[in-house]
């Protein structure tokens, strides 16, 4: 059986568990968010290589389809017959 100063809990052991416990779910919320953001933008180098590869593919082809327009004309400013 539990004798009555087996219950007593100070109030400072009290505030100790109770912040512990703040902390280790504020640490698991932090963990839960980082493992969120790693799915969500983590890539890994091949992967962002691989992409690099396709958009500079992508950019080439879309060059090539490209029209080419004739040079602007140039102004040519007119002479001035006094001199």
């Amino acid at each position: 059986m539990i004798s009555d100063d087996e219950k007593i809990i100070k109030i400072a052991q009290f505030q100790k568990i109770v912040r512990d416990g703040k902390k280790e779910r504020a640490r698991k919320e932090k963990q839960a968010q980082a493992a969120a953001n790693r799915v969500r933008f983590g890539r890994t180098g091949a992967e962002k290589k691989r992409d690099r590869a396709q958009k500079d593919k992508n950019a080439k082809a879309h060059d090539g389809l490209k029209r080419e327009t004739a040079p602007t004309p140039t102004t040519v400013k007119p002479v001035d017959p006094k001199g």
